[in-house]
């Protein structure tokens, strides 16, 4: 059962359907389909004696990758921070509430830092775009117009799954995706490399959060553009 499921599973269209599937479970509960879409890649990945190079994580981690995803992760917040000024400033803030319990809170903040480096930084990287946009792009032909393509595609769903912050939320989830889709795209050997900048930025946001100044470096890209 095991191996059939397996020799299913690599099929190039199979991750068609995995999508279709957990965009279903989706409907009923968001963490569904992400759980379920992540152990079809941990499912693949022990089968195949736990390679990880299938979804792109083909080389070790090594002080290259923690400088370059330390000044890109830097970057990252500053050029995503004012595209995410203008959109919650037309379209509203983002929402947020969820990590309202790990202000001034260290137990929880401490608590969700772990759960964000495993289920966000590696997880989703991991499920994204080592599995999904990878996959797909293998699908239709590996070219570079279907790398992009896939990008494309993998961006919009994964801003939709975030939909739980809000039109504002959806829309700068998806185009940070597709900051993460061209890195991955030059970087398809090193998954590791998103892995690190989506925990550092992830990081930096939710210590603000935990400091309760959140607002006040909102207000400060407010000020800086308006």
């Amino acid at each position: 059962m095991k191996a059939q499921l397996f020799n299913y599973l690599v099929k190039p269209y199979s991750v068609v359907v995995v999508i279709l599937i957990a965009t279903l479970l989706s409907l009923q509960d968001r963490n569904l389909g992400y759980f379920f879409g992540l152990g079809v890649v941990f499912f693949t990945v022990w089968q195949k004696k736990w390679d990880w190079s299938y979804v792109g994580i083909g080389q070790k981690l090594n002080l290259k990758t923690i400088i370059n995803s330390t000044w890109i992760s830097i970057l990252f917040f500053f050029v995503p921070g004012i595209i995410d000024t203008i959109l919650q400033y037309y379209l509203g803030n983002h929402d947020l509430s969820s990590l309202n319990d790990t202000r001034g809170d260290f137990g929880s903040y401490a608590i969700m830092m772990v759960i964000m480096w495993v289920f966000a930084a590696f997880g989703e990287e991991v499920l994204f775009h080592g599995y999904y946009m990878q996959r797909f792009a293998k699908l239709f032909g590996d070219t570079k117009k279907v790398w992009i393509l896939s990008g494309i595609l993998i961006a919009v769903y994964f801003g939709i799954s975030h939909g739980y912050q809000g039109l504002s939320g959806i829309i700068g989830v998806g185009i940070g995706s597709l900051f993460f889709a061209l890195l991955y795209y030059k970087n398809k050997s090193n998954l590791l490399l998103l892995v690190l900048i989506h925990g550092i930025y992830d990081s930096i946001w939710l210590t603000l959060i935990y400091l309760n100044i959140d607002s006040v470096v909102n207000e400060w890209f407010q000020q800086l553009l308006f």
